[in-house]
């Protein structure tokens, strides 16, 4: 590799809001077309200096650290354009907001390369950020595959970048519905947690002590309908961690139905639900992905500062689901 780095290097100064980050992870954020085991072997092999010294990957930042990096010629991630379907709930020259379908993935990962809605995005609009890379164009925040909902995405990189502030600001505000196994003791409470990867299990994440690579966690629900055996919630996460809202569900003993990563089955029948013998048909399925859908999101235009919401109305799944509850 050493012999396809740049020969004049680029510094740059940590900055405060990265103090205690990996040194990988913020390379990462800072160079998004380029994948964290390209940045991690650079780092490894002297391409990036700490202070004037070499490194690791895993080293953590303190402000005002120095970094020189040299990396190789950026490579081209763009991600080619798919005629798939876009729910698009509101456009102007600024931005775009859309209502994910379920297992829709946001973009390209391993093992999914087309499907995706960045693939969709490329198709429908001529001019789309590409502030996280260009294999993410425009894309803001991200969605769970199978959760489906509200998500805005940015048309150039100044407006990325002020929708970017005020997600990490926390001034944005989420709304989320969800169905979950179990009666919910309160009508609302907070859950607050740390999380972080769950090393048994890499793909998912789990409740934490504070300390390590632990990160804080808050959300605040409150019931939105009772059942038997389940209760329909409003979910309003106040950071924005990987899976947090489903990990916080369970750690509540009420996990989301048909989150099977989380304990919630793999799907909930109408024969799960029915009180007695019915004559219901082979497949009776009234949802078969976690019942989890971002209902609402509120913030400041990036570019008139006005306030500004868009809805998401529920899908048919989450709302024949409901129907199927409430007729029990």
């Amino acid at each position: 590799m050493s012999d396809d780095l740049s020969s004049e290097p680029v510094l740059h100064t940590v900055e405060s809001r990265a103090h205690g980050w990996r040194l990988d992870h913020y390379l990462a954020r800072l160079y998004p077309n380029y994948s964290r085991a390209l940045l991690q072997r650079a780092i490894t092999e002297g391409g990036v200096l700490l202070n004037g010294l070499g490194t690791k990957p895993s080293r953590r930042l303190h402000v005002n650290d120095r970094i020189s990096i040299r990396l190789p010629e950026e490579p081209d991630y763009t991600v080619a354009p798919e005629d798939l379907p876009l729910d698009v709930v509101y456009e102007d020259e600024w931005l775009v907001v859309v209502n994910k379908s379920a297992d829709m993935i946001v973009h390209p990962g391993r093992g999914n390369t087309t499907g995706t809605l960045a693939a969709a995005l490329q198709h429908h609009f001529d001019v789309l950020s590409d502030m996280a890379g260009r294999h993410r164009p425009g894309i803001v925040h991200r969605l769970d595959r199978n959760t489906s909902g509200v998500l805005v995405v940015a048309k150039d990189n100044q407006v990325h970048h002020r929708l970017s502030q005020q997600f990490e600001q926390r001034s944005v505000t989420k709304e989320y519905r969800a169905i979950v196994r179990g009666e919910v003791d309160l009508d609302s409470d907070w859950i607050e947690t740390h999380v972080r990867v769950n090393p048994a299990h890499r793909e998912k994440m789990m409740v934490c002590e504070e300390g390590g690579n632990a990160r804080s966690a808050a959300t605040f629900y409150e019931v939105a309908e009772r059942f038997d055996g389940f209760t329909s919630v409003k979910l309003s996460p106040k950071t924005g961690r990987t899976h947090q809202l489903r990990v916080h569900m369970t750690h509540l003993g009420h996990p989301i139905v048909a989150d099977r990563q989380y304990g919630g089955g793999d799907r909930l029948r109408m024969s799960d639900i029915a009180t007695e013998a019915t004559d219901s048909p082979e497949d009776d399925t009234l949802i078969a992905r976690q019942a989890l859908h971002a209902y609402r999101l509120a913030f400041r235009h990036p570019a008139t500062n006005e306030p500004v919401e868009f809805v998401a109305p529920l899908p048919d799944d989450i709302q024949r689901t409901l129907a199927a509850l409430r007729n029990r």
